[in-house]
């Protein structure tokens, strides 16, 4: 009995709801995630109900703002304010302006679910608009900085009412990039080298990775040469994964280290030595918490939580064109030949992803993932299931509206 009901629900659409603090109206997403294919944005595709005879005249509105917050909210004194909040788009949803639009195929399902007084909606986000980024707040307890998105669901007597705290509802929502499908032959490598002084011949070190685009939670694999023809020593070796952010709206750039490891191994490498060898390296997020500022692919819930992907943008775009926070990794390496000698630095950067839907690593990487979740789901009396129209419903966390009483 057991299995066959475990295949029902793995097979089951997953839908999230919030309701406002009065009861009387509940918004419905299929998801949370809406991802940028760089040519095409996923459209926002939702369903509200409102409950007979509430509005009487009044409408209900629906918009969805982005939150660019650049510095600490405890640092904004007179009048200073450290975040941008723009509203991308904004429609009334009830009573419906057009009398018949295209719906989602999910939403199909939710009509014939929820009824004569299910309404649909459907936003765009903006080409241009950046993705999802939360800087990690480290110990600070006010907002986090970063790039958020919010769907809020209001009633009010007008588009320009702001309508009541216990008659809305807002839904966090993340914009996301995935890898492209192929993930690119040309693997990305660097070779520098270094002169002494008052010393003859040079210290080479050639880096190349074995990929790249890589996968939150793949092994980055970097293959380390150094040539030594000078009469300096290598005395260790160090190597970094390390995460760039450039905030656009204030121009500031900042660098954090996601993945260290130092080794001795083969050292110390005297003049006319040479070694080879490939070091691995794990960058996680939850190898990185409680540090301030490593950026976090948008934070809704602990358990879904990557450091933030590398941004993509459009060919023939440069990556300084991308709005918000722009987010690239590189591996670095360092040959320290003491406090005479200096180091030899180099950087190979690549791309850190989301493998895309459909793809094989996506397939894995999801399995293991859905059976504890299904699991949890069988198990948990807060979800409702209908096994007529294999839909899930799960409530949205809570999430503190600013307005006034």
């Amino acid at each position: 009995m057991f299995p066959l009901l475990f295949l029902a629900f793995v097979v089951a659409i997953k839908v999230f709801k919030k309701t406002t603090p009065n009861g009387k109206v509940t918004v419905y997403l299929g998801r949370r995630d809406f991802i940028d294919h760089l040519d095409s944005i996923d459209p926002i595709d939702g369903i509200i109900v409102v409950e007979n005879d509430y509005l009487q005249g009044r409408k209900v509105y629906g918009q969805v703002t982005t939150t660019f917050r650049y510095g600490r909210e405890e640092d904004e004194v007179m009048g200073v304010k450290f975040s941008k909040e723009l509203v991308l788009c904004r429609e009334q949803i009830v009573p419906m302006k057009k009398e018949k639009q295209d719906i989602t195929p999910v939403q199909e399902r939710l009509l014939k679910r929820l009824g004569t007084n299910a309404y649909p909606f459907l936003f765009h986000f903006p080409q241009s608009c950046p993705s999802s980024v939360t800087l990690q707040p480290g110990d600070d307890q006010g907002k986090p900085l970063g790039v958020e998105y919010t769907v809020k669901v209001y009633v009010g007597e007008h588009e320009e009412d702001k309508g009541h705290k216990r008659s809305s509802v807002a839904l966090a929502i993340k914009k996301l990039q995935y890898a492209p499908l192929v993930r690119g032959r040309k693997l990305p490598t660097s070779l520098v080298s270094k002169g002494f002084t008052f010393s003859q011949g040079k210290l080479n070190l050639e880096v190349t990775l074995d990929k790249e685009i890589y996968y939150h939670g793949e092994k980055v694999a970097a293959n380390v040469i150094v040539t030594n023809n000078s009469r300096k020593a290598v005395k260790n070796i160090k190597l970094f994964v390390v995460q760039h952010c450039e905030v656009t709206m204030v121009n500031a750039q900042f660098s954090r280290h996601v993945a260290s490891l130092e080794t001795r191994e083969g050292c110390p490498i005297t003049p006319g030595a040479s070694f080879t060898k490939q070091f691995y390296l794990v960058p996680l997020a939850s190898s990185n918490k409680d540090r301030y500022g490593i950026a976090l692919d948008g934070h809704l819930k602990d358990d879904d939580v990557n450091l933030a992907s590398s941004t993509l943008v459009a060919e023939g775009k440069a990556p300084n064109d991308a709005m918000g926070i722009v987010i690239s990794y590189s591996v670095r390496v360092k040959l320290n030949c003491g406090t005479l000698g200096g180091e030899l630095v180099t950087d190979v950067p690549f791309k850190l992803m989301h493998p895309a839907p459909g793809t094989a690593e996506k397939e894995k990487a999801t399995l293991k993932k859905n059976k504890s979740i299904e699991r949890t789901r069988y198990e948990n009396s807060c979800y409702s299931n209908d096994d007529d129209d294999n839909i899930v419903f799960e409530d949205f966390a809570r999430l503190r509206l600013n307005e006034p009483e």
